[in-house]
């Protein structure tokens, strides 16, 4: 005969389900770096900004970004076709998939034309993307303090020198 739980089962699996409610705040819209990240992801992209999370785009988004890189936004970032190959395959097995990215790669393949991005960034403005501090909205680092290891906790930000007093609230309540 199969034993009754106890009264104790269910407060351990109320224990259980809080302790793992406490953390989502910190993933629930986190999507990180994945664990191994290959040093030319980090040297080659990470060169010139944060180096993203896959995650961020959609793997449609990353083959055009890949396969355009002496065009990279503006700027020649011209790879060798083996570090192109390795990054590529990388970025497509790690690349966003579901609500995060959407069902159409945003314009441009730009992560700060997502719906996401846009979403999370809708009480924010040209005026703070200007700011000498943060200069334009792919700076994710003059705020999310842990971007440089992929982590964009909205409970890690830090306001940028000079955000007039009218945006502070965007970094104080979501």
């Amino acid at each position: 005969m199969p034993a009754r739980p106890t009264s104790a089962h269910p407060q351990r699996l109320a224990a259980l389900l809080l302790v793992t409610l406490a953390a989502l705040p910190a993933l629930a819209d986190g999507v990180r770096l994945p664990a191994q990240v290959p040093p030319a992801y980090r040297s080659e992209c990470g060169a010139c900004h944060v180096a993203y999370p896959p995650g961020l785009l959609p793997a449609a988004s990353w083959q055009r970004l890949m396969s355009g890189l002496q065009h990279h936004y503006g700027t020649d970032a011209s790879l060798d076709a083996a570090t192109v190959q390795q990054l590529s395959a990388w970025l497509l097995t790690h690349a966003g998939t579901g609500r995060r990215v959407g069902r159409e790669p945003p314009p441009q393949d730009r992560i700060t034309r997502s719906d996401w991005f846009e979403r999370k960034h809708r009480k924010l403005d040209e005026v703070v993307w200007r700011l000498p501090s943060v200069k334009s909205a792919a700076n994710c680092a003059a705020c999310h303090g842990g971007a440089e290891q992929g982590r964009f906790d909205e409970h890690d930000l830090r306001i940028p020198a000079g955000l007039p007093a009218r945006y502070r609230h965007a970094f104080l309540d979501d």
